[in-house]
């Protein structure tokens, strides 16, 4: 500490030059008060860290006093009985986003990664899914799970709640439809408004949860009855709380691009408009996010991958920017999309149509025979898509080789084949480096005249589909590595293995199967791929599959990057959809930077400003799943609700102490055998086995199991369907 009493702080912050062009004066960098509180091994007050840094002028403290209380917001510093910050990490806390669980308890899942923190019933009443907050590890449970108290709630998620209106003994309440809130709203009566019971509504949170009371709010919004077409969408969206109206500023922020690309802008990028670029997508998709071309160049390939630029629309801090990163990404649900950018740019002028001219970000690499990316750059360019394809039009051109279609596409065939050469040489690869390629089934819902579902089919990928995915990896692989290279803050895509506690309960599993799964302690992804082909052919596939698949964690957004385990790369990054995922515009942005002449000290964005934005990417995304999940089990059980008593085949896909989840075989529908309703035995759970076993019959049921059911109920309010078993059962 010497050195520092000797030097002003300024001569010691080395992001003083990117405080300085983010604030237009100098304040410390968060980077530089973690330092300093990490030196003194001990908390400071303002008082005492403004003196630890010789910070005398009055704009400057109260910058120092705005810039901690920030930090404490962010779970980066807690602040204790003594006024005195401290680093979380220093102080055996840890901050994160709480994960409600519809039984009651919670979990805190760590900002910095690692395994989640168990959050009692008792605990979580003071909270609400999605809030952060910080907590102190108190005990490991039976279960080997750390278990948590909560010291701090650093920010409340959830202003307004969507649910069923209830009225019971003069009491009025809310129930809420997200079941990973089970707190009821109480509301008070001068608060309910025009509701009447069992209606569906928003109610506007006036108080949030504490120790000791239930959360307070007012309606807000009545939706209507339950049953109304598209109601389930609705719901959906109010529940999770997807932003879908455009605030009058970012409107009018989309709109003053007009309509074309002006050729000044063009004249001072890469011109790629006489290169045969061609987007590729589904039939019914209206933004395009990549292009590609590919050539041969001697033993090598080449391939270019355009990206469209909207970095260069969507400026930092902007309206425009705000509402993007608010959003994070955006949904699509069975009939629609909720956009990430108003459509005059997502399928305007950021969209990669045919025939006009378009800012992008291109990659160009040359890969090798053996898949191996030897070169890659990125610039800034102009292009022009010279078609929209579908993957069934590519399909039909490049595998089954139809010769009308090839005719009617001639000018673009010798550069679709090349694409299809490459693509078996990265598929190649893929398989040498041990990727993970599980065999899930997707569907998509057809409706019919009055908006029902007519029915669910399985979708199909051809070629043509992994084709785009093999360039596309190929593109965020050379990202990630332009990013590391540069020493640049940026955000990877992180997908850890499995850890300790999951891996034991895989080869337990393996092990009565009399199967094993290779790498000791530490698994690689070509261990899992040698035990998938080992596996292949055997008629509990599916069954091993689906506990393989469930070992392994969520893929995340992190600026630390720790490598993807399912794709097998040390380095990912997300590049090619930036009109429809944040994560992508932030890495548009650090490359931009780079190519402009900037470095990573002078970059605006801090490791803390990308972890914050990571992990708010990552809830967004899970937030969109959960969201699309939930409206389509909605539609799933409409569809089932005429077909009670109706009898059908299907396979067990998940075991559980309490029955059996069945997803019936062609109707793509799933639900729930009750143990109560597995007659002439008592069942005992094995969560080791998958399985449900009888003590007196031996009837076992397993994971991956066929099951011939029949539909007992349907209740649209809890999204659940009952079935009961129909096949005759040993006594």
């Amino acid at each position: 500490m010497k050195n520092k009493k000797q030097n002003s702080w300024q001569q010691l912050d080395p992001f003083i030059a990117r405080e300085q062009e983010k604030y237009g004066r100098t304040i410390p960098s968060r980077e530089f008060i973690l330092q300093t509180l990490d030196e003194r091994g001990m908390p400071l007050t303002l008082d005492e860290l403004r003196a630890e840094l010789r910070i005398e002028d009055d704009w400057e403290i109260e910058a120092l006093s705005r810039r901690l209380r920030a930090m404490e917001r962010d779970g980066q510093l807690i602040r204790n009985r003594r006024e005195g910050y401290g680093p979380v990490t220093k102080m055996n806390l840890v901050t994160g986003r709480i994960i409600g669980h519809p039984e009651g308890h919670g979990f805190l899942i760590p900002d910095e990664g690692g395994d989640s923190l168990f959050l009692s019933p008792r605990q979580m009443r003071k909270l609400l899914h999605g809030d952060r907050a910080v907590a102190r590890v108190i005990s490991v449970d039976y279960r080997g799970r750390r278990e948590g108290a909560v010291v701090e709630v650093l920010e409340r998620n959830t202003e307004s709640i969507v649910g069923r209106f209830c009225e019971e003994r003069g009491v009025c309440f809310v129930i809420p439809d997200n079941k990973r809130i089970n707190q009821d709203i109480i509301v008070p009566a001068d608060g309910r408004g025009e509701a009447q019971a069992g209606q569906i509504v928003i109610a506007e949170l006036i108080e949030q949860p504490s120790a000791h009371n239930r959360p307070l709010g007012r309606i807000k919004e009545v939706l209507g009855d339950h049953m109304a077409p598209g109601m389930e969408i609705r719901i959906a969206i109010a529940s999770h709380g997807i932003p879908i109206d455009w605030p009058e500023a970012v409107i009018k922020e989309a709109h003053k691009y007009g309509e074309t690309v002006p050729e000044s802008v063009c004249q001072e990028r890469w011109d790629l408009r006489s290169t045969p670029l061609v987007t590729i997508d589904g039939i019914t998709a209206r933004d395009f996010d990549d292009a590609v071309y590919c050539e041969r160049r001697g033993n090598n390939w080449r391939l270019l991958v355009a990206i469209a630029d909207v970095s260069w629309y969507v400026r930092p801090r902007t309206a425009l920017d705000q509402e993007a990163r608010k959003r994070g990404n955006s949904v699509y649900f069975p009939d629609r999309a909720i956009p990430m950018l108003p459509e005059v740019l997502s399928n305007g002028l950021c969209s990669l149509n045919p025939d006009v001219d378009r800012l992008c970000m291109v990659c160009e690499m040359t890969i090798n025979t053996e898949g191996r990316i030897i070169r890659s750059r990125f610039a800034e360019a102009v292009m022009r898509s010279h078609a929209r394809l579908t993957y069934d039009t590519v399909a039909a051109i490049v595998a089954e080789r139809n010769p009308q279609i090839r005719a009617a596409h001639a000018r673009l065939v010798p550069h679709l084949d090349r694409l299809l050469e490459l693509y078996q040489i990265l598929r190649a690869s893929r398989e040498q480096r041990g990727a993970m390629d599980f065999d899930t089934q997707e569907t998509v819902i057809e409706y019919g005249a009055d908006r029902k579902i007519e029915r669910i089919l399985p979708t199909e990928r051809n070629d043509a589909h992994r084709l785009i995915e093999e360039c596309m990896i190929a593109a965020n692989v050379a990202a990630a590595r332009f990013l590391h290279r540069h020493k640049m803050p940026g955000l990877y895509r992180v997908h850890d293995g499995p850890s300790k506690d999951r891996l034991n309960k895989l080869r337990a599993f393996l092990g009565e199967l009399g199967l094993g799964l290779g790498g000791g302690g530490k698994p690689s992804p070509k261990d899992y791929t040698r035990l998938l082909e080992q596996v292949h052919d055997r008629p509990d596939v599916h069954l091993i599959q689906t506990v393989m698949l469930r070992s392994l964690a969520q893929a995340v957004y992190n600026p630390g990057n720790a490598g993807h385990f399912g794709l097998a790369l040390e380095a990912y990054a997300h590049f090619t959809s930036p009109i429809r995922r944040y994560p992508d515009l932030q890495v548009h942005r650090a490359i931009r930077h780079i190519l402009q002449g900037g470095k990573a000290t002078d970059f605006p964005f801090t490791h803390a400003d990308l972890a914050g934005l990571g992990e708010h990417c990552s809830m967004t995304e899970r937030r969109a799943d959960e969201a699309v999940r939930d409206a389509v089990e909605w539609l799933k059980c409409e569809y089932m609700l005429d077909k009670t008593g109706q009898v059908f085949d299907g396979i067990i896909t998940a075991v559980t102490g309490f029955g059996l989840f069945v997803e019936l075989r062609g109707v793509y529908v799933e639900g729930l055998v009750h143990v109560t309703a597995l007659r002439n035995d008592f069942y005992q759970f094995d969560p080791v086995g998958h399985r449900l076993h009888g003590e007196r019959s031996g009837q076992v049921y397993r994971l991956g199991d066929a099951l011939r059911v029949q539909v007992a109920r349907v209740d649209l309010d809890e999204r659940k369907i009952d079935f009961e078993p129909v096949e005759s059962e040993r006594t």
